[in-house]
């Protein structure tokens, strides 16, 4: 079975990383809800309070398959702010496990590191951010490992082709056929 782990900070855009949670536990893919700034309990940016698995720095990250980066702001600064995500993303982007972030949070991407030389997309005008990346004008893009995506409006989209990476494009078309996606 799939394993991933999505981080959700105080400010998270809550129907991007909520969206993911949905789509790729659908399938059958095991998420955990890991929650950075010490709480297991996480306010969105709007004000929507969230339960968490785990905290962050509790979990084993060696057991997952997948990290998951949703945008949101202040979300975004305080996944910036997380070492245990900024760990996460290097260490599994060197280990080919996928690593995929939406809106502002390719950002956290870019200041990691691994964007280098990668075809990349992000919320519009965060492209500075994104050091090292080839700017893509694509609502999501996977370059290998990475997949990176625009904002709410492509969560669906992005959400997608998380789950296409883990389990495969007959899983991803089932889900989204379910769903009465065109």
């Amino acid at each position: 079975m799939s394993k991933a782990v999505i981080f959700f900070a105080p400010g998270l855009e809550e129907c991007e990383g909520l969206l993911c949670v949905n789509i790729l536990r659908r399938a059958g893919v095991e998420v955990t809800i890991a929650a950075v700034g010490g709480e297991k309990i996480v306010k969105s940016a709007r004000q929507i309070s969230v339960v968490a698995d785990a905290l962050a720095e509790e979990l084993d990250y060696t057991v997952f398959d997948a990290c998951i980066l949703p945008g949101g702001i202040p979300g975004v600064p305080n996944l910036k702010a997380d070492a245990t995500v900024r760990r996460v993303c290097r260490d599994f982007a060197a280990e080919g496990k996928v690593v995929a972030a939406i809106c502002a949070a390719p950002m956290v991407l870019g200041q990691a590191g691994v964007l280098q030389g990668r075809r990349a997309v992000c919320y519009p005008g965060c492209e500075g951010a994104l050091t090292g990346a080839q700017l893509s004008g694509d609502n999501v893009v996977r370059d290998g490992n990475i997949i990176t995506s625009k904002g709410p409006g492509t969560a669906m989209e992005f959400a997608l082709a998380l789950l296409m990476a883990l389990k495969g494009e007959a899983a991803a078309a089932e889900v989204a056929a379910g769903m009465l996606l065109a």
